[in-house]
């Protein structure tokens, strides 16, 4: 458990979204949501956000666009997206747990890159 690390899920599927959230709270970590890329901008300019779980087809901002974003202004964060679109194999600057999946493994890929 860290109970020192914040969390941003950026998710615009309500039940992945706040069942991710009460998941990793219950795993000692802070989360905060956002169902897309402009209500993450609010919460990474409101509270210090160390990694961010985020979805990657979201309107208005996702995608492309909301890579680019991350890359440019996030250097700092850890990331990783989740998407039933982007296939793992598919070359892409972060980490892809691709949907369905369970909580578990989205906190063990967590675990592993703030270990590694």
């Amino acid at each position: 458990m860290r109970r020192d690390v914040a969390i941003l899920i950026v998710e615009d599927e309500d039940t992945i979204r706040l069942g991710l959230r009460d998941y990793l709270v219950k795993a000692g970590y802070t989360a905060y949501v956002a169902s897309d890329g402009a209500g993450a901008i609010e919460q990474l300019l409101d509270y210090k956000i160390d990694f961010i779980v985020s979805d990657y087809r979201m309107n208005p901002l996702g995608g492309h666009y909301w890579v680019r974003f991350l890359q440019r202004y996030c250097p700092d964060k850890k990331i990783i997206f989740t998407s039933a679109y982007l296939d793992s194999g598919v070359e892409h600057p972060f980490p892809v747990i691709t949907k369905p999946f369970k909580y578990k493994d989205v906190v063990d890929k967590i675990e592993l890159m703030l270990d590694g």
